[in-house]
């Protein structure tokens, strides 16, 4: 099987699962999620016209006044009755706009004597002035929120506002984490020779944290056919995430424990650096992605398919990160025939490139603030020239 382009590779793992069922969730619950079905307003807003102003409620032909206080309109606390022929109702912004009253004399440009106010300013220049019109907003039945459109808390507010105290979404994606190699140790245990400790898992929870998943970690697996395959076969998430293990070596053995287990590899091994040795498939009922063991790989191979396939899961419509123009701030050669994606950071205006880039430099990620994207054989770049990145801040 020969390496596969990015862009293949991504369509094919999505193409392995259709979206998770729909539940209805309440607003509290559904932020970070995508919307399963479009949201439409039950109601009005405003529902009825309100004032934009603290100030008098005047029908603007009675101009220039002056006009007899009959009441107030506070916001909750509407004013009952009409506003007749040089009338006027002191208001409150928010408040709703009395019956005969059509724009709203700012409390700055207005006298009070008494129960009269005079004009004492400008005023407002027409009709409708100071006021905030029923439906200004959105009105019944208007669309709000496309199907596959990410909750954010403006949509969750507005959906609030539109009458909506639950919304339709992908129920959460059950995601399993397992770490495979020998060498690893719990973060923080004590080292022998040769151990390292064990980063991979708490970088892909964090990764993965804003994101809709219910996370279960396997803890770390030793590089034991029989340990892997039992592991592997005995999870039963919507996606299993493992690292390490995916490449050639002897002791490179998640590919044929997957395999032992039940899985069905879709494919293996993709034109990226840093990630090449990446695989994807079916196991039982749920996905399977086999992340490089190498820091960065996996870093880098779950922003581009761990995360967009979750989104997928979850009803996203376009799940995959967005990627930005910036201005390069030194030459770069002519790319091979990978994808690479560059661990960068922006300094005065342009993206400058890591001077190593080693997968295993987690310093160096950590520094980045984007990664540079450089497309399969794109020819030498120049200071100044424009490329992609995907940010990482």
């Amino acid at each position: 099987m020969g390496l596969l382009p990015v862009a293949e590779a991504q369509a094919r793992l999505l193409a392995l699962a259709p979206p998770l069922s729909i539940e209805d969730a309440p607003l509290g619950l559904a932020a970070g999620r995508w919307a399963a079905s479009a949201v439409t307003a039950k109601r009005t807003q405003p529902a009825r016209d309100l004032s934009a102003m603290d100030g008098f409620a005047i029908a603007h032909a009675d101009l220039p006044g002056p006009f007899r206080m009959i009441g107030e309109s506070a916001a909750g606390r509407p004013f009952a009755g009409r506003v007749g022929a040089i009338e006027t109702v002191r208001i409150f912004t928010g408040a709703a706009m009395p019956a005969g009253a059509n724009c709203v004399l700012v409390q700055e440009e207005a006298r009070v004597e008494g129960t009269l106010v005079h004009l004492a300013g400008e005023g407002p220049g027409h009709p409708g002035r100071n006021v905030r019109p029923a439906g200004l907003d959105f009105s019944e039945g208007d669309g709000l929120i496309a199907a596959g459109e990410r909750l954010t808390p403006a949509r969750i507010a507005l959906a609030a506002v539109a009458g909506h105290a639950t919304l339709p979404v992908r129920r959460r994606v059950r995601v399993a984490i397992a770490a495979t190699g020998d060498e690893l140790r719990p973060a923080g245990a004590p080292l022998g020779d040769g151990d390292l400790p064990e980063s991979n898992g708490v970088m892909l929870s964090a990764l993965l944290a804003d994101l809709p998943v219910d996370l279960l970690d396997l803890g770390i697996l030793p590089d034991r056919l029989e340990v892997l395959r039992d592991a592997f076969a005995g999870a039963r998430p919507d996606v299993l995430v493992t690292t390490g293990g995916a490449s050639v070596g002897d002791h490179d053995l998640v590919r044929p424990a997957l395999e032992a287990a039940g899985a069905a590899i879709d494919f293996w091994r993709v034109a990226l650096r840093p990630g090449k040795p990446m695989l994807a498939g079916r196991l039982g009922d749920g996905v399977v992605v086999g992340l490089p063991g190498n820091p960065v790989s996996a870093f880098v191979t779950a922003t581009l398919f761990v995360r967009p396939l979750i989104a997928h899961l979850s009803g996203a419509a376009d799940p995959f990160p967005a990627t930005a123009p910036a201005v390069l701030g030194e030459p770069l050669p002519a790319n091979g025939e990978r994808t690479d994606y560059l661990r960068g950071r922006r300094i005065d205006g342009r993206v400058h490139i890591a001077a190593i880039q080693d997968s295993s430099m987690l310093r160096t990620l950590a520094r980045a603030d984007c990664l540079v994207l450089r497309q399969a054989h794109e020819p030498a770049a120049a200071a100044g020239d424009s490329v992609e990145i995907l940010d990482l801040a």
